[in-house]
């Protein structure tokens, strides 16, 4: 451990042998990561994560029993200090964005390096999202295409989904460039600093572009800008 700092536990999850006795070895290789258990499917990591309380996990999606996108809907229902980051070989559309519905802050794909992994399990460790830089293009590509809005209702905040201003759901210009930040991966520190704002503001502006969009986290950000096309291009 550096610093003092607590280690960070982990939990792999992967229905291939090979594949997760490797991950096991590679991450005992990493400073301040601390494997504590191993499973094989989705229902063995539910009950892993029940008995270890995992800082995080890493979490393979095409598995037997129970699938990586339900198991992680569980984790995060049930055990909401534990994160998940999805290390799968799928990237299709389909599986990034049903595992961030689920409620996973990180995706990786399996050609991820050992830093790759380390970097995502210290980002969601601390709340923020990691999303390999390859599903992020997928994102952009398939979710940025305009698509055609309905007509504008009266009230203050329109319902979800309606467009106003270029902003969905009655985003402020502000709370755009903030979505906008999040989604290119920056910390509440490093928008603070980009937008020459405080934190405690920066924070303010998430709170209530999470509440007028009905976010329930970052990664969940992440995949709604890139859905409005609020996030800007790689």
């Amino acid at each position: 451990m550096t610093g003092g700092a607590r280690m960070t536990r982990v939990i792999v999850v992967d229905d291939q042998a090979v594949v997760r006795e490797g991950l096991v070895l590679l991450l005992g290789l990493l400073p301040d990561i601390e494997v504590v258990g191993s499973a094989g499917d989705g229902e063995a990591a539910l009950r892993l994560v029940e008995e270890q309380r995992p800082d995080v996990v890493l979490m393979d999606l095409r598995m037997p029993r129970m699938d990586g996108v339900e198991a992680t809907g569980r984790i995060r229902a049930g055990f909401p200090d534990t994160q998940v980051v999805v290390l799968t070989t799928y990237s299709d559309d389909e599986s990034v964005f049903a595992a961030l519905r689920a409620g996973a802050r990180g995706f990786l794909t399996k050609d991820a390096d050992a830093d790759d992994i380390a970097r995502a399990v210290a980002t969601v460790k601390r709340g923020d999202a990691q999303l390999d830089p390859t599903v992020q293009r997928r994102l952009l590509d398939t979710m940025s295409a305009p698509t055609r809005q309905p007509p504008a209702t009266t009230g203050t905040i329109p319902p979800p989904g309606i467009v106003r201003d270029g902003l969905p759901d009655g985003l402020t210009p502000r709370e755009g460039e903030v979505l906008a930040l999040i989604a290119d991966g920056l910390s509440n520190t490093e928008i603070a600093g980009r937008l020459y704002i405080s934190e405690a503001t920066v924070k303010t502006h998430i709170n209530n572009l999470f509440a007028k969009a009905g976010l329930r986290d970052r990664a969940q950000a992440v995949s709604y800008a890139f859905r409005h096309g609020v996030a800007r291009p790689l």
